[in-house]
């Protein structure tokens, strides 16, 4: 578990734009731990947590791409029932609110990734570490 860097990228929401921002981070070697994406009318909001996020935020800068940078938590969790609810409980007694989350996990893993923006990132990593 760990505090790490996520950026949200605010694209076009057209056919191939998704793939080109693959492309450059393919190009310049940057791996994707974890992506999500909502869409609004015209745009989409694309978070991602990379492994060089200071690279990949000078590479988006330098196309004239809206990024924005916010601290979020990264677990590396168990893939069982109850695991999050044991996460949201803790940040409840401990007053952190959970403004939004994302995760993935194979069927057959023992493990899946979380994404968490909380409303103290710091807070929270004390709380969930005791």
């Amino acid at each position: 578990m760990q505090i790490t860097k996520q950026l949200a990228l605010f694209l076009e929401n057209r056919p191939g734009t998704l793939a080109r921002v693959c492309d450059a981070l393919s190009k310049e070697k940057i791996n994707i731990y974890a992506l999500s994406i909502s869409d609004t009318v015209d745009h989409s909001v694309v978070r991602m947590v990379l492994s060089d996020p200071q690279k990949a935020l000078h590479l988006f800068e330098e196309h004239g791409t809206l990024v924005v940078e916010d601290d979020v938590l990264m677990i590396d969790g168990d893939n069982k029932p109850g695991s999050l609810a044991t996460i949201a409980h803790k940040l409840s007694v401990a007053k952190v609110n959970i403004e939004y989350a994302y995760c993935a996990t194979s069927p057959n893993s023992k493990k899946g990734l979380l994404i968490l923006r909380v409303s103290d990132a710091k807070k929270a990593l004390k709380v969930l570490n005791s």
